[in-house]
Parts: structure tokens; C-alpha cells; sequence
């Protein structure tokens, strides 16, 4: 008899990556009101869309504990995803503001927050069975949406697919087992102040995808 599915989201005290609890306690000592623990994944389980980002902000979602929510690149994710209807209500920066996605999961390939923004390649591998499982149980997934580079390889490794030749540019499309992946470039403040991300190019991806699942849900 199968046993229970695996875990799509970590428990709230993960102890797998030794550097990543180590800077959670500190941040729990500095911010004692903040979330400071694993980012659990936000939206729709019925979702056709998943959108993978990298790791949570320190400031964002290890502050809020929602994905993309209290830094800067949230505010583009989720006005990209209301102009598509993959969102409705108000997007309000805090995980209590009623925003709700709609046909749509966002998660990210390192569930805690890394010094620097920068978790390491020995826990992408670690975090990377939850990336996994949490794409696995979305019985209706079709699109997948990668923001950034490592985010990009992360969804590669965790659907078993070899990482094709090359580096993808922004807008890339690429067939991953029975899944369309977009590439993008990630929606950080950094990305968008020098002009390497406009809100038209973000735009131009989840117009792809809308091409591609049509206008509302099946």
C-alpha cells in the first residue's frame, strides 16, 4: 500500500540546512515578530500556473510569510498577476490584506531566507524534494513561470529533466516533461531600477502564458 504523499512545504522549524536555521535564529532574536521560518507556498491548488522564485527576502516573506510579499518584487508579481486575472482583491504588502490568487501557486526553490539572498547550491538540493512535491500536487499544472536563472535550473533539477544547453534569456520557452516553462528575468528592485526588467517585458511572459491556457480556467 503507497504511503503518504511527500511534503509539499517544509515544517515551520526545518532543520535540513544548518546555515539557513542559523540565520532564522537570528533573525528571530532581531525581529521576534517577524514569521522568520520556511515560506509556505500561496495560492490556488487547483492552479494551471506555477511561478517559482529563488528564496525569500529577508524583509519579505521571511518578514510576512507570504511569498513575494513586504519587498519590492512582489508589488510587480502581483499587479502583473491581477492585470492577467491570475489575482483579485488588493495586494496590500501583508499576508492579512485578502489579496487572493486565482489559477495560480507561487512558490520558491529555497523555502528559507539565505544571507545575501544567496542560499547555496547544497541547499537549493536539500529544499529541492519540496519544490518537487509541491509541483506534483497540482493536479492541473501546465505553466510553469521561472523567475531567474536559479530558479530556472532548480525546476529542471526538481522535475528530473537534464538542463538544456546553454543559458536562457529572458522570455525563453522550453517543454519540461509534460510542462511549458517560461524563463524571466526575476522581478527584484535591482532588476527593474537598471532597466534590466521593465514592467512591459515582465508583461509580455504572462502574456504568453495566457496564450497558452486561454482566458479562464478549465
Amino acid at each position: 500500500m503507497p504511503g503518504p504523499p511527500p511534503n509539499a512545504e517544509p515544517p515551520r522549524d526545518c532543520p535540513l540546512c544548518p546555515r539557513l536555521v542559523a540565520y532564522r535564529g537570528e533573525n528571530r532574536t532581531d525581529h521576534p515578530d517577524w514569521f522568520n521560518g520556511p515560506a509556505p507556498s500561496f495560492g490556488d491548488p487547483a492552479a494551471r500556473l506555477a511561478i517559482v522564485g529563488l528564496a525569500p527576502g529577508r524583509q519579505g516573506a521571511n518578514r510576512t510569510g507570504r511569498p513575494f510579499t513586504g519587498d519590492y518584487a512582489g508589488v510587480l508579481l502581483y499587479q502583473t498577476l491581477t492585470k492577467f486575472g491570475f489575482a483579485r482583491g488588493t495586494y496590500d504588502a501583508r499576508p492579512d490584506d485578502g489579496f487572493e490568487l486565482v489559477d495560480c501557486m507561487v512558490t520558491n526553490a529555497v523555502r528559507c531566507a539565505p544571507p545575501g539572498n544567496k542560499p547555496l547550491p547544497l541547499e537549493e538540493a536539500t529544499c529541492r524534494p519540496f519544490l518537487t512535491a509541491r509541483l506534483d500536487q497540482l493536479p492541473k499544472l501546465q505553466v510553469i513561470v521561472a523567475l531567474g536563472d536559479v530558479a530556472r535550473r532548480n525546476v529542471f533539477k526538481a522535475l528530473g529533466q537534464k538542463l538544456p544547453a546553454g543559458t536562457a534569456g529572458h522570455g525563453a520557452r522550453f517543454e519540461v516533461g509534460p510542462y511549458v516553462l517560461l524563463s524571466s528575468y526575476h522581478c527584484s528592485r535591482l532588476n527593474t531600477n537598471t532597466g534590466r526588467l521593465t514592467p512591459a517585458m515582465f508583461h509580455d511572459v504572462f502574456r504568453k502564458v495566457r496564450a497558452h491556457l486561454g482566458e479562464h480556467a478549465a
